[in-house]
C-alpha cells in the first residue's frame, strides 16, 4: 500500500491494479452468484471490506455481498446454488452461505440505529446501494463493485482516503457514531488492522461521545477489542482508545495504569510498560496470533495502582500486584462475557507472572521447579514468552542478565521434564491403591491422602512404590492418632 506522502494519481494505479487482479480471482463465484440476482429481477454488488480488501490487494475467501433483495428472496435465490446456507443473521437482513471454499454473505440494503435504552440496533431496509452506502462505517468500507457488469460505486471518497490511509466517515462522525456506538471501537480496531489514521474530526467526535459506547452489549464490544487486539498494530488502537476516553468504558484497567510518577521519576510509566510488553510478547508468538498470550501481556500489572506504597526510604512498591491483578482481570473478562476458559488461562498468567523473579540467582530446588511447572500446566510455554516479555529495561546489561537466568530455568525445567515428566505430575498411588492400602471407602480423608502424596512428590521428585507405600502408612497413622 502506498505511503500518503505518494501522489494521489500513482497511489491510486497501485491499489486499482490489485483490485483489478483480486476480483478476477473471484469472478467465477461472484458473477455466477450476480446472474442468478439478475434472472430473479434483483441487484447484487460486491461491498464493503471485500472491496476493500481487493483494493488492498488482501482479499480473502470471506465475500460481502449487498442487495435489494429481501431476506426470504435471497434464501430463494442461494438455496439450489450454495453448498450450504445459514441464516443466523437473518434479523440482520444477512444470508450466509459456502461455494466452493468461499464463505459469503449477501446482506440486504439496510440502516441501522440505536435509540438510547436499546442495547440493540434497529435494522430498516432501504431500497438503493447509495442509501446503503451513506449508513456504513468509514469511508474505505463505503464503496462498491456492482456485478456481474463490475461498476465501481464510491460516493463518498473511499478509494482516495484508501490511497491516503486514513479513516472518515460517509456523513459526519456524530450521527455515524448515534447510529451505532461501536462503530467508535471499530475506528480503533481499523486503525490496528489497517495502520491507518484516523481524521481529527473523527477523534473528537470519539472523545465527546465515548460515554455512549455504554449502550453496546458486552459481546460486542468485546469481539471488537479481540479483533484490535488481534491485529499487527494494537499499540495504535488501545492508544486511541486510551486518548479518547473510550478506554474508561470498556476496559478502564487500562487508562488506569497511566500512573503518576513521583517527583524522581522512581518507577517506569505502567501504561508504556503494559504496552511495550505486549509488543515484545507478539514478537515470540510461534504459530500465529495468540489472544490468551496478548490478554495477559496487556493486563499483567493492572493491580499495580491498587497496591502502589511509596515507602519509607523512597522506593516505589506493588506489593502482591499480580494477586490483585488476577481477581481484578478475572471481574473485567467475566463483565466482558469471555468464556470461562479463557478467563480462567488470563488471570493465571496475571497471578504467576511475576512467579520467576523468586528464582534469583538460579537457586531454586527441583522442587521449586516442579512447582512451577505444576502451577504453571498446560500455559507453561506462554508463561515463559510472559515472563521474557516482562523485561522493558533500557539497561542492556540487565536485560541480558535476566535473558540468561530465565534461560537457565527453561534448561532445569527440560532436564526435569525428561527425567520425570514434569507435564503429568501425579502422586506415585492413585486413588484406587490409597483406598485399598488403607481399607477405606471413597470420601474426603482420599483427597486429603492424595494431596500429601502429591506435596511429597513435587519435594522430593518420584519415589519407588515400597518408599510411597511407607510414607502413606506413617501419614495415615499420624492422623489416627
Amino acid at each position: 500500500m502506498p505511503n500518503a506522502n505518494e501522489d494521489s494519481p500513482r497511489a491510486l494505479s497501485h491499489v486499482q491494479h490489485r483490485a483489478v487482479s483480486e476480483l478476477l480471482r473471484v469472478s467465477p463465484v461472484a458473477d455466477d452468484l450476480a446472474l442468478r440476482f439478475q434472472e430473479a429481477g434483483f441487484s447484487l454488488a460486491l461491498v464493503g471490506g471485500s472491496v476493500r480488501d481487493a483494493l488492498l490487494g488482501r482479499l480473502g475467501n470471506d465475500l460481502d455481498f449487498t442487495t435489494d433483495a429481501r431476506p426470504e428472496d435471497v434464501l430463494k435465490i442461494v438455496r439450489p446454488w450454495a453448498d450450504s446456507v445459514w441464516e443466523v443473521g437473518i434479523a440482520f437482513g444477512t444470508v450466509g452461505s459456502q461455494k466452493d471454499g468461499y464463505q459469503i454473505e449477501v446482506t440486504t440494503y439496510r440502516s441501522e440505529a440505536y435509540d438510547r435504552t436499546s442495547r440493540k440496533p434497529e435494522v430498516s431496509y432501504g431500497d438503493s446501494i447509495e442509501d446503503d452506502l451513506v449508513r456504513r462505517d468509514f469511508t474505505v468500507n463505503a464503496m462498491a463493485v456492482a456485478l456481474p457488469h463490475k461498476e465501481f460505486i464510491d460516493p463518498h471518497g473511499g478509494l482516495d482516503d484508501l490511497a491516503q490511509r486514513v479513516l472518515r466517515t460517509p456523513g459526519t462522525p456524530e450521527a455515524s457514531f448515534s447510529d451505532d456506538p461501536l462503530r467508535m471501537l471499530r475506528a480503533a480496531r481499523f486503525a490496528a488492522q489497517l495502520d491507518f489514521e484516523v481524521a481529527p474530526d473523527v477523534v473528537k467526535a470519539m472523545t465527546d461521545m465515548a460515554g455512549r459506547i455504554e449502550i453496546v452489549s458486552a459481546e460486542r464490544i468485546r469481539e471488537e477489542l479481540n479483533k484490535l487486539l488481534l491485529s499487527g498494530h494494537p499499540r495504535k488502537g488501545l492508544g486511541l482508545l486510551v486518548d479518547t476516553g473510550l478506554a474508561g468504558h470498556v476496559l478502564p484497567e487500562l487508562p488506569a495504569l497511566r500512573l503518576e510518577s513521583d517527583e524522581h521519576h522512581r518507577h517506569k510509566d505502567v501504561y508504556e510498560h503494559s504496552l511495550t510488553v505486549l509488543e515484545q510478547a507478539i514478537d515470540l508468538e510461534e504459530d500465529g496470533p495468540d489472544l490468551v498470550l496478548r490478554l495477559a501481556a496487556l493486563l499483567h500489572d493492572v493491580g499495580k495502582p491498587r497496591t502502589r506504597r511509596f515507602e519509607k526510604d523512597g522506593r516505589v512498591s506493588f506489593h502482591h500486584h499480580e494477586v490483585v491483578g488476577a481477581k481484578m482481570t478475572k471481574k473485567r473478562m467475566a463483565e466482558l462475557k469471555y468464556s470461562n476458559d479463557m478467563v480462567k488461562d488470563v488471570s493465571k498468567l496475571v497471578e504467576l507472572h511475576l512467579r520467576f523473579h523468586g528464582y534469583g540467582d538460579g537457586e531454586w530446588t527441583d522442587s521449586a521447579v516442579r512447582r512451577y511447572v505444576r502451577d504453571a500446566g498446560p500455559l507453561l510455554d506462554r508463561l515463559h514468552k510472559l515472563t521474557r516479555s516482562d523485561c522493558t529495561t533500557r539497561n542492556k546489561r540487565k536485560a541480558n542478565a535476566l535473558s540468561r537466568t530465565y534461560d537457565g530455568l527453561e534448561e532445569r525445567i527440560a532436564q526435569l521434564q525428561e527425567q520425570e515428566e514434569l507435564e503429568a505430575i501425579r502422586p506415585d498411588l492413585d486413588g484406587n491403591e490409597i483406598m485399598r492400602i488403607l481399607d477405606v471407602g471413597p470420601g474426603p480423608v482420599i483427597g486429603k491422602a492424595y494431596a500429601f502424596l502429591l506435596e511429597l512428590r513435587l519435594e522430593n521428585g518420584p519415589m519407588e512404590r515400597e518408599a510411597a507405600v511407607a510414607a502413606l502408612k506413617e501419614w495415615w497413622a499420624a492422623q489416627e492418632g
